[in-house]
């Protein structure tokens, strides 16, 4: 083979390689909304292209506010429409009675979401404007609390109700590095291992605070055994064949593994007490979802961490949002509720 063609070849190969290496480390690097979030003790990640399409055929337009109504006709963005994926970060606020409430939220929103339009609406909106690094953050109040808002591409939002400019400074900042696949914050460094490689939902860290009531973590109104800053490492992962079910993942890292194992016991007679008690109620949307959610329940221990599992169906989704049915869509966007 001539010299100057087999030095064609190793680097064509070479280049190759690089790509190869390049997608690989890509598929295994956690989502770019997720990289863009500040340091936090919880996350929370939603790619709601797949959630939208898998449940979309369940689900019944929801009536909209007339403010909200107005919010669509002034920036041109409907949520649920435009909405591809959302990154949410929880920062516990260190008084929980206090002004803020005891969890603020910084997040990165992505989809058909930017340009003039909404710009305007900002511009109204506001109480105040920033300029940090190029980009004009804009503070619009929301009750007790100031959410700062901001375009950070030609394709994402940033919002954060933080008491101070920290959050949505460091999201602006780590957006410069977001080429970098392993880029982002402590929490998701540590933990993004654990999440499974085709989740669709997933949170990691202290996600508890979410559904924190008094220190507990509280779902369907069923009280866990578990702490609001316990790590828990939680996903959604399409089954197969595709669009017949999700398989739902809860893990908690506990302190060793003699408290994993009474944790894991509590817990597995919480849920065969509360299959017991949600068969005797009434046949509605919530209480089908809660009797579907615990049927296929299960409980297990592995070494210092409670793996709790379900599978759940299309029709989950439907009941969930049949129960909420009386809520119409919030009046204002995402960056405003996130102050709720």
């Amino acid at each position: 083979m001539h010299k100057r063609t087999r030095r064609t070849l190793l680097v064509v190969a070479g280049v190759v390689l690089l790509l190869a290496v390049a997608v690989f480390l890509r598929s295994k690097a956690p989502p770019e909304a997720a990289r863009l979030l500040p340091e936090s003790d919880g996350i929370l990640y939603f790619n709601l292209k797949p959630v939208r399409a898998f449940i979309h055929k369940d689900l019944k337009p929801p009536q909209r506010v007339p403010e909200y109504q107005q919010f669509v006709d002034a920036t041109g963005i409907d949520w649920e429409r435009d909405l591809d994926s959302a990154a949410i970060a929880l920062h516990r606020m260190p008084d929980p009675n206090g002004p803020n409430g005891p969890v603020a939220y910084s997040m990165v929103l992505s989809g058909k979401l930017t340009g003039k339009r909404l710009n305007t609406w900002l511009e109204a909106n506001s109480s105040s404007r920033e300029v940090y690094a190029g980009h004009t953050i804009y503070s619009v109040p929301s009750e007790n609390r100031t959410v700062r808002v901001v375009q950070i591409g030609y394709d994402m939002i940033a919002a954060s109700n933080y008491p101070t400019t920290e959050k949505i400074h460091s999201i602006i900042d780590r957006h410069r590095t977001a080429a970098l696949p392993f880029a982002g914050s402590t929490l998701l460094s540590q933990h993004f291992h654990d999440v499974p490689l085709l989740a669709v939902a997933w949170g990691v860290g202290q996600i508890g605070l979410s559904f924190s009531e008094g220190g507990a973590i509280k779902v369907f109104g069923l009280s866990l055994p578990l702490q609001d800053d316990s790590i828990i490492i939680a996903s959604i992962t399409p089954g197969l064949p595709l669009g017949n079910s999700v398989h739902l993942r809860v893990e908690e890292i506990a302190p060793d593994d003699d408290k994993a194992a009474s944790q894991a016991a509590s817990l597995a007679t919480i849920v065969t007490v509360a299959r017991g008690v949600t068969a005797q109620l009434s046949d509605d949307s919530a209480n089908n979802a809660l009797r579907e959610l615990l049927k296929t329940t299960e409980v297990t221990q592995k070494r210092n961490r409670v793996i709790a599992t379900a599978n759940l169906s299309p029709a989950f989704f439907s009941q969930i949002t049949k129960s909420e049915n009386s809520l119409t869509t919030p009046a204002t966007p995402p960056a405003q509720q996130a102050s709720h």
